[in-house]
């Protein structure tokens, strides 16, 4: 469906996430992989989808003035959102166990906002999931941390492994959302230009 529409369009997805990345893939479009380094630092007034919507711009503003005309960016970011702050990606193992107990047995919101980039337009899209939690014991966190290494992801967890399976009791949104890509926005939006 959307191959044929973005037959003369090269887009790009600018995320190193190999989640993004099989997600996108899954729309059938082609794409090519280029990022480049953001210091990915906001102002601690931005909440919930206003830290991810100025993330994914930021991350645009990379690739600014090297845009082509045929070229389509797209640029993403994620957070989690619990106790009205930011979890963003653990710095330790510890840092992981930590974030996890806090979530466990409590809910939380993902945010993930999606820019895309051309020469002549610039639009961000953002979606919310609430995730519930079930009551994890300190063994069950351990165990995760220490096999599946959540270490790149955002609150420490992925929703498509172990945890997600054993923890994840009931969802309000989108799945893919939680995973990095609300992919039935991305969709609508591709499919709209």
């Amino acid at each position: 469906m959307l191959q044929e529409k973005f037959k003369n369009t090269e887009i790009i997805l600018a995320s190193q996430s190999p989640r993004r990345q099989e997600l996108l893939k899954g729309l059938d479009i082609n794409f090519k992989i280029e990022t480049r380094p953001v210091n990915e630092v906001y102002s601690n007034d931005l909440k919930g989808a206003q830290i991810t919507d100025y993330l994914s711009i930021l991350k645009a503003d990379a690739f600014k003035n090297d845009l082509k005309d045929d070229q389509l960016l797209i640029t993403s970011d994620t957070i989690v959102w619990f106790n009205d702050a930011p979890l963003e990606k653990p710095k330790s193992e510890q840092h992981a166990i930590e974030m996890i107990t806090d979530m466990s047995g409590n809910v939380h919101e993902v945010y993930t906002s999606v820019c895309f980039t051309s020469t002549s337009q610039q639009t961000v899209i953002n979606d919310c999931t609430k995730v519930h939690f079930a009551n994890l014991t300190a063994a069950e966190i351990e165990y995760y941390v220490k096999t599946y290494q959540p270490m790149d992801k955002a609150g420490a967890y992925g929703i498509q492994d172990w945890l997600g399976y054993a923890a994840v009791t009931r969802l309000e949104g989108c799945y893919y959302n939680v995973m990095g890509l609300p992919l039935p926005k991305v969709y609508g939006f591709l499919k709209s230009l």
